[in-house]
């Protein structure tokens, strides 16, 4: 399975309310960017590629359950993550929680 399978596959599992690198119209939405990339080498060699990335969870649900369903669809779908920040935007009204992300190509 290629990374970008990977990462649409685990944000397929919470909603189909996910988008790649466009914000949408609606009160709840993730959206997935992939930013960067890491070579692991041995023996002078290039072993393998960990793709780096976000996702951004756009909400006006408080407590949203999206939060620890992404967390274990993550989990479940071989992706390392964490939570990277936690805000509330005053002027539209959302919560905005961003984790990055990181996952084998390949």
């Amino acid at each position: 399975m290629k990374w970008y399978e990977k990462i649409i596959a685990a944000h397929l599992a919470v909603t189909e309310q996910v988008s790649h690198c466009e914000r949408m119209q609606s009160d709840r939405y993730f959206v997935w960017q992939e930013d960067g990339r890491n070579d692991l080498s041995a023996d002078n060699f290039h072993v393998n590629t960990v793709v780096t990335g976000t996702t951004d969870l756009f909400t006006k649900t408080e407590f949203d359950p999206w939060v620890e369903e992404l967390e274990k669809s993550f989990g479940e779908n071989g992706i390392s993550f964490l939570m990277n920040s936690i805000q509330y935007e005053e002027e539209t009204g959302f919560h905005h929680f961003e984790w990055r992300w990181e996952v084998l190509n390949g």
